[in-house]
């Protein structure tokens, strides 16, 4: 694979005749570079006029490779050729080089030039691209190619110093303007230092075929900075590599892009999320930019107006900035009715707030950008999870939320500075184990978690917000005016036929099982636990009739059927003859669910075995000891006139190896139940722990 590099434009502020002079001193030897060993002249020539001055140099580098490479090399030193065309009248100056030493086995190409600014004549721009396209080398391709683009990179960063140093030492000396070239009075016959019958250098050089390269344009044609300094002020400080791969993004998408080409801010999020590997890179954004296109996003600040039930009922808002001048964005998830706020605009409407929410960090970055004088090219967001309990375990919640992560980790790389999240309950290791896998792993690193009160402490919120910005409700001094959420009223829900319009019950019943349940039949499900330590998580809707929702354990497998390994649904499982406390526990109190109800809520199992999920009416007071039927009993209700109660249930396990939070801290949750839901009974038994809760 061939490797590439181009350059910005670089910029000295003085005249081309001066850098001129400086460059010269690099010749023969350069002590600022180490690795050039030196040079020698091979040809040289002058036009008749001496507009134009060809040199043909052979350099010597040095090898600057481990010890083993070297002596399997069997070279010390590396040849290139350096031709420069150095153009008085048009004040310019081309380079090309490549090596001879080998040639075979590797090719290395460079094109550099120093052309006047074309803003300002006084002033020097330099630019340079290279190739590298290693053919073979002794079965050690892939770490030459590394080690080449490693040195040739930090030599280019080295050539701007050394130039700046020779400059500021004929300024020094007393050198700080040479005349522009001027055409000679009398013109001598051209004289060539070193003739010969086959000097190609005499006829080059006063032939036409010398042409002075095109200057460099400081700004491109879509009114991107191409210059150095700019792009620093604008993006901060880059590796000479980084820049390359930033101008030869936006290079590729001049050429094929037909629409407005994304800012550099934009495409070096695409690149970073990378690692700046440029064809996964342009791939990433090829897909974002169609994204974008089909969904009109560049419009959706101008477009997008969020309902106003949205606006009452979303608890996030805009809060200043953090200490690094990031715009800071406070999202209170604990308090807010996520299923409530699903059901009254639907899915849709939350992902297009999410989008407006991540397109205005844009544009406050810009803002805060030119009003710092720095690049600001993220935002911080503060995740309060106070209130965090089952109820958001609610999948088809949760499965919105993956949707919308995985479409800004597609098209927002790296807009992400920071999160903070404070207040997270145990219960949020079960959140986290189930989204956390859709997170980037560069995302994920920016995650900081606090439990309880230790956000207030030393590194805790304090390191990265003053103490004027923290919000009030988190013991801070800034009055906070982001929504405080709640409870979404029914009333405000979408109707059936509304949510089928938006395809939401399709989507939902995919996520949900359906199960009837008559009086003395009860529905259960079996799963079985091959390892102690796993959680099982459940979340179920009663859409008729009242239930008692009971889990137990038992170390036998039921009557076997046809079910997919690992679980077991259907009618009564287990056999009449099984004793309560003798073949099997109850590991979880019963729990009354009437109608219109949505539970939620988990298990830590401590022991291996089949745990059973079940749900039977209620023809019993809550408490009231509930046991599992016969198998004669079931028949009875099938062809016995009683109440028939309907659900839509889903469960998970998430085993140990998996789980990514601490058990034990899970263990000793008890749910903190807060204005959004109402309270219900959680109990444990033995060594394990079990909990659900009401939302509706």
């Amino acid at each position: 694979m061939v490797q590439k590099y181009q350059s910005p434009v670089r910029v000295y502020k003085y005249p081309f005749e001066l850098v001129m002079a400086a460059y010269e001193k690099r010749f023969p030897t350069c002590p600022q570079i180490p690795v050039f060993l030196g040079s020698e002249v091979l040809r040289e020539s002058h036009s008749v006029d001496g507009a134009v001055h060809v040199v043909e140099r052979s350099c010597r580098l040095r090898v600057d490779a481990p010890r083993l490479l070297r002596k399997i090399a069997g070279v010390e030193h590396v040849v290139f050729v350096q031709r420069n065309v150095l153009n008085w009248r048009e004040r310019s100056l081309l380079i090309e080089a490549h090596n001879e030493t080998f040639a075979s086995r590797v090719v290395v190409q460079e094109n550099c030039s120093y052309t006047v600014h074309p803003e300002n004549e006084d002033w020097t721009c330099f630019e340079q691209c290279a190739s590298l396209d290693i053919r073979s080398f002794f079965g050690f391709e892939n770490a030459l190619e590394k080690l080449a683009m490693k040195q040739y990179t930090a030599n280019v960063t080295r050539g701007k110093e050394v130039i700046e140093h020779y400059l500021h030492e004929l300024i020094a000396q007393g050198t700080s303007h040479i005349p522009r070239w001027t055409p000679a009075l009398v013109c001598e016959p051209d004289t060539p230092s070193q003739p010969g019958p086959q000097d190609p250098g005499t006829q080059e050089a006063g032939g036409p075929s010398v042409a002075p390269p095109p200057a460099p344009e400081t700004v491109g044609a879509d009114g991107h900075e191409l210059d150095a300094d700019h792009l620093e002020r604008r993006l901060g400080r880059l590796t000479p590599a980084q820049e390359s791969c930033l101008l030869r993004l936006r290079l590729w998408l001049q050429e094929t892009h037909t629409g407005k080409i994304p800012k550099d801010e934009h495409l070096l999020r695409f690149l970073r999320a990378r690692d700046f590997h440029l064809d996964k890179a342009r791939e990433m954004l090829c897909q974002s930019l169609s994204w974008r296109k089909q969904h009109q996003v560049d419009v959706l600040l101008e477009t997008w107006r969020p309902p106003a039930l949205l606006q009452e009922f979303y608890a996030g808002g805009w809060h200043y900035q953090d200490v690094d001048g990031r715009p800071l964005y406070i999202l209170r998830l604990g308090q807010m009715d996520t299923k409530g706020l699903m059901k009254a605009v639907g899915e849709e409407a939350l992902l297009q707030h999410v989008l407006s929410i991540n397109e205005e960090a844009q544009k406050r970055c810009e803002r805060n950008s030119r009003q710092l004088g720095r690049p600001i090219s993220s935002w911080t967001c503060l995740l309060d999870l106070d209130g965090l309990n089952m109820r958001h375990l609610w999948r088809p919640g949760v499965k919105a939320l993956l949707r919308m992560i995985e479409v800004v980790e597609a098209n927002y790389p790296e807009t992400l500075g920071r999160l903070l999240i404070v207040r997270a309950p145990r219960v949020f290791p079960v959140l986290w184990t189930l989204i956390s896998p859709f997170i980037n792993e560069n995302t994920r690193r920016k995650f900081l978690i606090y439990s309880g009160r230790d956000y207030q402490g030393p590194g805790g919120l304090v390191d990265y917000l003053d103490r004027d910005v923290i919000p009030d409700f988190l013991g801070g001094e800034s009055l906070c005016n982001v929504p405080e959420g709640g409870l979404v009223p029914k009333s405000l829900y979408l109707t059936e036929a509304e949510q089928e319009h938006t395809e939401q019950l399709r989507q939902w019943s995919e996520t949900y099982h359906s199960a009837s349940v008559l009086r003395g039949a009860p529905h259960e499900v079996a799963v079985e636990i091959p390892e102690g330590e796993s959680v099982i998580t459940w979340d179920f809707d009663v859409l008729r009739g009242d239930l008692v929702f009971s889990l137990y354990h038992t170390k036998q497998m039921p009557t076997p059927g046809p079910w997919e390994p690992g679980t077991r649904a259907g009618g009564p499982l287990i056999n009449r003859s099984w004793v309560l406390g003798t073949d099997y526990s109850r590991v979880q109190a019963s729990l009354l669910c009437r109608e219109g109800e949505s539970i939620q809520g988990s298990h830590v199992t401590r022991w291996p075995g089949v745990y059973l999920l079940q749900w039977q009416v209620h023809n019993a007071p809550c408490g009231t000891a509930c046991s599992l039927p016969g198998v004669d009993a079931a028949l009875t209700a099938l062809h016995s006139p009683g109440p028939r109660c309907k659900l839509l249930y889903y469960y998970e396990v998430l085993a140990s190896e998996d789980f990514r939070g601490s058990i034990s801290s899970l263990e000793s949750c008890t749910s903190g139940f807060s204005q959004l839901s109402a309270a219900t009974c959680s109990s444990s038994s033995g060594q394990s722990h079990s909990s659900s809760l009401v939302s509706r």
